[in-house]
């Protein structure tokens, strides 16, 4: 018998955990009938790429994993933050609020059980089903879509970041091919390390039917034809989902050989081989070519960051080891399975009573803890971060893009045009879009100068106080004792955090 003394509580479960039954095939087909619950599904092992054979699989996930991939897939809108970083939360507003607003979850007991399930699936939510009206649908699908697109290519498969191809995709001498406005191109492209292909990637979402999958496929061919002889495999990924039912993802690849893929401008073959596959931040200390993509990539998060009231800034220990969170399912460590950070807070709250916080920061530092600064992104319930070695880096390339911004003829503020009212919204597209591929082109030129000098700023920032670094005379408070209603997780270098109790409810 239980001593009488142990309250009668619930077993501790995690409540963000989700599976998500995924489709591998060879081409877009109409919609599997119900196969998402009647088939039976292979257990998710992980993988560096796509698995051995096509068919079912059902790997579970949690939300800060999706809450991740939502917040850094999709167009790199921070050249035009340069002067206001602070619209960088509403970005990160617009990622996110879509599937906190119409996103649900329900229990779920599929005919074939995969070991190790949590049996919780996301479905639509009452709201969305009911109540939404059409055009909003369509930009929640919109968003559906790219944030499980990015999830499935690099917490599943371990594609490198991905980018968007407007900007000319993968090998700059076929940038005019991927700009001819008239072609309907995909998506996303990304270049996958292990498989050593580049990758292009068509995203759809919603209630994804055989002919939303075919224009796709015709999208992915037409990229393809641009890529030419390069090898490449094509990626298409519908997130189909309707009220009522569960959150499936169809993934049609075809995989084309060629010429290899090309290092980045200037690099060094043995730097771009340490690149690695999956999460850039697994190579930051090998790679400069990682370190930029990684600092680029965690741009609108630094700018959140950066134009934070000081009263909304804390700063969380995580252990100093990032061997301790290096990728095996996902891009993210739950806190709660990593035992190392667990067990040093533990003894820093030990240590804590009575000391001051200068004294108590560096205590922490020299028993192996970092303290990553974080923030909650207003108007969400998502708390996002990053180590003092990432913030320089991104400091310091928000520096040069500056000054990329200021010399470049066309991109000051000063040479714009005065709005036109009479252009159609497609033309102001396509002058907004003429803007982003020339900042891009710029950056680009830039690379051989950014690599010494992000290095240098990501070395010098382990010893930097997060006051110099902030450029403000306190430094954030450091939380010791984490807030119990959140959920975190991190990377090597970020830190995601989601709030328990505003998680997609469970309905019977």
């Amino acid at each position: 018998m239980i001593p009488a003394h142990i309250p009668d509580e619930p077993p501790l479960t995690y409540a963000d955990s989700f599976d998500i039954p995924v489709l591998f095939r060879n081409g877009p087909a109409k919609k599997p009938r119900r196969q998402w619950r009647t088939a039976q599904h292979k257990m998710w092992t992980g993988s560096d790429g796509f698995p051995a054979a096509d068919g079912w699989y059902a790997p579970t996930t949690t939300w800060r994993e999706i809450i991740k991939a939502a917040t850094e897939v999709g167009r790199d809108v921070t050249p035009h933050l340069q002067n206001q970083p602070r619209y960088a939360h509403g970005e990160l507003v617009a990622r996110v609020s879509p599937l906190y607003a119409y996103l649900g979850a329900h229990p779920v007991t599929p005919r074939h059980p995969v070991p190790g399930a949590k049996g919780r699936r996301l479905t639509w939510n009452p709201v969305y089903a009911h109540g939404t009206e059409r055009s909003a649908k369509v930009a929640a699908s919109y968003r559906l879509g790219m944030t499980m697109t990015e999830w499935a290519c690099r917490s599943l498969l371990g594609l490198g970041q991905t980018e968007h191809l407007e900007l000319g995709g993968p090998v700059p001498a076929l940038y005019g091919t991927f700009k001819d406005p008239k072609k309907r191109l995909p998506d996303l492209w990304g270049h996958h390390q292990a498989e050593e292909l580049y990758w292009l990637i068509e995203a759809k979402g919603g209630d994804v039917g055989l002919s939303t999958l075919r224009k796709g496929w015709a999208q992915l061919a037409a990229g393809s034809k641009a890529l030419g002889s390069y090898a490449h495999r094509t990626v298409l990924v519908g997130a189909s989902v309707r009220p009522d039912d569960d959150l499936f993802l169809t993934i049609d690849h075809d995989l084309h050989t060629g010429q290899p893929p090309l290092s980045p401008a200037g690099s060094e073959a043995d730097d771009d081989e340490a690149a690695g596959p999956g999460n850039l931040e697994d190579h930051l200390g090998d790679s400069d070519d990682a370190l930029i993509g990684a600092a680029r990539a965690q741009m609108l998060a630094y700018l959140a960051l950066r134009s934070a009231p000081a009263s909304q800034l804390r700063t969380v220990p995580v252990a100093a080891d990032r061997a301790s969170r290096r990728r095996r399912s996902g891009l993210t460590t739950p806190l709660e399975d990593d035992t190392l950070t667990l067990a040093m807070r533990a003894d820093a709250r030990g240590a804590a009573t009575g000391t001051e916080q200068h004294a108590l920061r560096a205590g922490i530092r020299s028993m192996g803890l970092d303290d990553f600064l974080s923030c909650r992104i207003p108007g969400t319930e998502v708390h996002l971060g990053m180590s003092r070695k990432l913030f320089a880096a991104c400091e310091r390339l928000h520096e040069e893009d500056l000054a990329i911004a200021r010399r470049t003829p066309g991109l000051r503020a000063e040479d714009q045009p005065p709005a036109d009212l009479e252009l159609s919204d497609e033309a102001q597209e396509e002058q907004r879009l003429t803007e982003r591929r020339i900042f891009h082109e710029q950056q680009e030129e830039a690379r051989p100068l950014l690599r010494p000098l992000l290095r240098d700023a990501y070395e010098r920032g382990a010893a930097s106080d997060w006051s110099d670094l902030l450029r403000r005379p306190q430094e954030p408070e450091l939380d010791l004792w984490p807030d119990e209603s959140l959920l975190e997780a991190a990377t090597p270098e970020t830190y995601v955090a989601v709030s328990r109790y505003d998680l997609p409810a469970a309905r019977a």
